[in-house]
C-alpha cells in the first residue's frame, strides 16, 4: 500500500499508449498554437498588460483542456501526471524570470523587441529540451538506478536553494556564459539593433546582431534550468509524452508570464522557499521509487498525493510572499 492508498484512490501506473500518429498530431497541433501566437504578435510593439494577460488565460485554458482530454479519453493517471508536471514546470518557469529580467537589461534590450526575442528563445528553449527528455526516457528505460541520481540531485539543488535564499544571493546582473562569449568572440557582432534582424552586412561584412545573441542567451540559459526541472517532471511521470506536454504548455506560456507579472517578481520572496520544498519532495518521491523497484518494501507517494502537496506549496508560498513584500520598504 502507497502513501497515496491510505489517503487518495490511486489509478494504475500506465503509460498513455502513444502511436506516432498522435505524437505527430500533436506537434503539428503546438506548432500551429505557436504559429498563431507568432502570427498575432509578429508586428514589433510594447506589450501591455491586458494582452499579456489575455494569453496568459488562453495557454492555461489550453493546458486544462489538454489535461481534461486525456481524463476523457480514460487515461485518468495520465491526466493527474500532466497536471502535476504542468504545474511544476510552471512555478519552476516563473524562477527562470528572474534571469530573463537580467539578461534583458544586460543587452539594453528595447521594449518592442522583448516579445520577439522571448518567443524565439522559448522555442530554442523548448527543442533543447526535446533531446534532454528523449535521453532521459533511454536512460531511465535502461538504467533504473538513475532515480537514486536524480532524487539526490533533487534534494541536494533544494538544500542549495534554501542556503542562496537566506544569504539572498541574487546577482543583480548577468554574465554571460562561456558559450555566448566564445560566439561573441568568433564571430563580429554589431554595436547596436537593427530592428529584428539577426544577421546584416556592414562595409561588405556579415555580422551577426545583438537580436540574435539575446535570443541565443535566452534559449541557452534555460537548458541550465532544465537540469533540475526536467529529472523533477520525471520524478511525477516516467511516459516521455507527458513530460513533453507538460514542458511545452509551461514553456509557451512563458513570454507572456514575463510581460505580466514582471513588475510582481520581487513580491515573491518566498518563492526560492516554496521551489526548494518541492524539490525536496519531488527528490524523496524519486528515492522511494528506486526503493520500490529494488524491491524494498517502502510507500510510495502516488500522484493525488503529489498534485495535492505542490499545489499547498504554491498557495502557501504566494500568499506568504505577497504578506510579507507588504512590510518591506519600495526597493524600485
Amino acid at each position: 500500500m502507497t502513501w497515496g492508498d491510505a489517503l487518495l484512490p490511486t489509478l494504475p501506473e500506465e503509460d498513455v499508449d502513444v502511436s506516432p500518429i498522435l505524437w505527430t498530431a500533436t506537434v503539428v497541433g503546438l506548432c500551429a498554437l505557436i504559429a498563431v501566437d507568432f502570427l498575432i504578435g509578429r508586428k514589433p510593439h510594447e506589450v501591455s498588460t491586458r494582452e499579456a494577460g489575455i494569453w496568459t488565460v488562453v495557454w492555461v485554458v489550453l493546458a486544462v483542456l489538454f489535461g481534461l482530454g486525456l481524463l476523457l479519453a480514460g487515461e485518468g493517471q495520465a491526466s493527474g501526471e500532466f497536471f502535476a508536471g504542468y504545474i511544476t514546470e510552471k512555478s519552476l518557469s516563473v524562477d527562470n524570470l528572474f534571469v530573463f529580467v537580467l539578461i534583458m537589461a544586460k543587452f539594453a534590450v528595447p521594449t518592442i523587441y522583448q516579445q520577439r526575442v522571448l518567443m524565439v528563445g522559448v522555442l530554442i528553449a523548448l527543442v533543447l529540451r526535446a533531446g534532454f527528455i528523449a535521453a532521459g526516457a533511454a536512460i531511465i528505460t535502461s538504467f533504473s538506478w538513475v532515480f537514486y541520481v536524480f532524487g539526490a540531485f533533487l534534494i541536494w539543488t533544494a538544500w542549495k536553494l534554501i542556503q542562496e535564499a537566506r544569504a539572498e544571493e541574487h546577482d543583480e546582473e548577468y554574465e554571460e556564459s562561456k558559450l555566448i562569449k566564445a560566439i561573441e568572440h568568433r564571430f563580429p557582432v554589431a554595436d547596436r539593433y537593427h530592428g529584428t534582424r539577426l544577421l546584416i552586412r556592414e562595409n561588405g561584412k556579415r555580422l551577426l546582431t545583438p537580436m540574435l545573441i539575446v535570443m541565443l542567451t535566452i534559449g541557452t540559459t534555460d537548458v541550465l534550468f532544465a537540469l533540475d526541472s526536467i529529472p523533477a517532471i520525471f520524478g511525477l511521470t516516467q511516459d516521455p509524452y507527458i513530460v513533453f506536454t507538460a514542458n511545452a504548455f509551461a514553456l509557451m506560456g512563458l513570454r507572456q508570464l514575463y510581460f505580466l507579472i514582471g513588475g510582481l517578481l520581487r513580491k515573491l520572496v518566498y518563492l526560492s522557499y516554496g521551489l526548494s520544498v518541492i524539490l525536496g519532495f519531488i527528490g524523496v518521491k524519486l528515492v522511494l521509487h528506486a526503493l520500490h523497484e529494488s524491491g524494498a518494501h517502502v510507500p510510495e507517494i502516488s500522484i493525488p498525493v503529489s498534485l495535492g502537496v505542490i499545489c499547498g506549496v504554491l498557495v502557501v508560498t504566494t500568499v506568504a510572499s505577497l504578506r510579507a513584500s507588504r512590510k518591506l520598504p519600495d526597493r524600485s
